[in-house]
């Protein structure tokens, strides 16, 4: 629940892929001792989202807290891993926050923001760093099927956000969180070797 007594925004983690370039599967790598899968659930539950939707893929993964939703199509791209998670959304879900599995670094705070942000009306908000859109992304329901519609191949929401700018609201998050990913054997080794926070 929000503070105004409405159904919190869910939150929807994408953990299909197999990690190509990576030699297995994002979501059950280890990070600081725990599970990227883990740790990004955690990331959505700690900043406000309730309930937090996770699709699988590549890997079969259990997660506590979550809710796995499978993508059998998930060779075809993230676009249908969003579209997967989009229609397994509760019916009565007013928006929903939708993270990727290999940023370990976005954090609690930075998903509060943009919650805040659709608190205070915004449509879609989506977490900005130097300037630059990136994930999270806050949709409104409003949005589900025309974010879906538009998600195809290895494309998430980006295309619906660039044909709609006037409904998006920037939510500047460089101070609380940092958008790198994790796509090879050498940027979890540099993940690995930094400070754990």
């Amino acid at each position: 629940m929000t503070l105004h007594g409405a159904l919190s925004p869910a939150g929807l983690l994408l953990a299909a892929g197999e990690g190509s370039r990576l030699g297995r599967p994002k979501a059950t790598l280890e990070l600081d001792g725990e599970r990227l899968v883990d740790r990004g659930v955690r990331t959505l539950r700690e900043g406000g989202c309730s309930p937090v939707l996770v699709v699988a893929g590549a890997a079969q993964i259990e997660v506590i807290g979550a809710v796995v939703v499978p993508n059998p199509d998930w060779r075809d791209g993230m676009g249908s891993s969003l579209r997967a998670g989009l229609a397994a959304l509760p019916p009565a879900c007013p928006a929903v926050v939708i993270a990727l599995v290999d940023q370990p670094l976005i954090t609690p705070a930075a998903v509060g923001r943009l919650i805040a942000a659709y608190e205070a009306g915004a449509e879609i908000a989506v977490a900005t760093y130097g300037g630059a859109r990136r994930n999270p992304v806050l949709l409104r329901a409003g949005h589900y099927a025309g974010v879906a519609e538009a998600a195809v191949g290895d494309q998430g929401a980006r295309g619906y956000l660039r044909a709609h700018p006037d409904l998006v609201t920037s939510v500047a998050c460089d101070d609380v969180a940092a958008p790198d990913d994790i796509d090879t054997p050498e940027d979890l080794e540099a993940f690995n070797r930094r400070e754990p926070r």
